[in-house]
């Protein structure tokens, strides 16, 4: 069968089948698996079994639906990832829980924190962002030189700290020029000033 066919008979179930409906075998002459996806998953289930591996049951889906085995709701194709290794051809959990895993491998990469201790020190704040009291925290504040965490903030007032350069003698010049005290600079040296006492 040459590879511009836009069909495969399945060896196994003997159906003629659209070519997405087997994955890709780069030894096979037309480049596709002999059984289609759904045989294929049948078939290594089998095996599984057979050599006394814990196997999940399979979870009767309908037509375009896939189980996710992370948050155990049966959702459309439409909300998983595509994956050409995988014997369905997508994502083993859905977009929503892979983009939670995401979150909580960022946390643990990043910060060394898991999502339970930032949500105890989002509430340990209020629920409110450190600095401006008022809007969510939602974002981990870290120190750039130690890596030490210092709260969780809102994206604004991180983005502002991160523009300050997290220099604490540029928040204070910002807090005093808010409050109407200017900094009017003393020139004492070519390029270099002297703050106001």
């Amino acid at each position: 069968m040459g590879g511009g066919l836009a069909v495969k008979r399945c060896s196994r179930c003997k159906e003629s089948k659209p070519r997405a409906a087997f994955a890709s075998n780069k030894a096979a002459r037309d480049g596709l698996q002999a059984y289609c996806r759904e045989c294929w998953a049948t078939y290594h289930q089998a095996r599984q079994l057979a050599k006394g591996k814990n196997v999940r049951p399979r979870v009767e889906t309908p037509e375009g639906h896939k189980f996710c085995r992370s948050c155990g709701e049966v959702k459309p194709h439409s909300e998983w990832h595509r994956n050409a290794t995988a014997s369905d051809g997508l994502s083993t959990s859905c977009k929503v829980c892979r983009a939670a895993k995401g979150r909580a491998g960022h946390l643990k990469r990043q910060y060394g924190m898991t999502e339970a201790e930032r949500d105890e020190m989002i509430a340990s704040q209020g629920g409110v962002c450190c600095v401006c009291l008022s809007a969510p925290a939602t974002q981990v504040d870290h120190c750039h030189e130690t890596g030490r965490v210092r709260g969780v903030l809102c994206f604004n007032c991180n983005s502002a700290i991160g523009k300050l350069g997290d220099d604490p003698g540029a928040a204070r010049r910002v807090a005093d020029y808010l409050e109407g005290n200017v900094w009017k600079p003393t020139l004492v040296a070519p390029g270099v000033y002297q703050l106001p006492s």
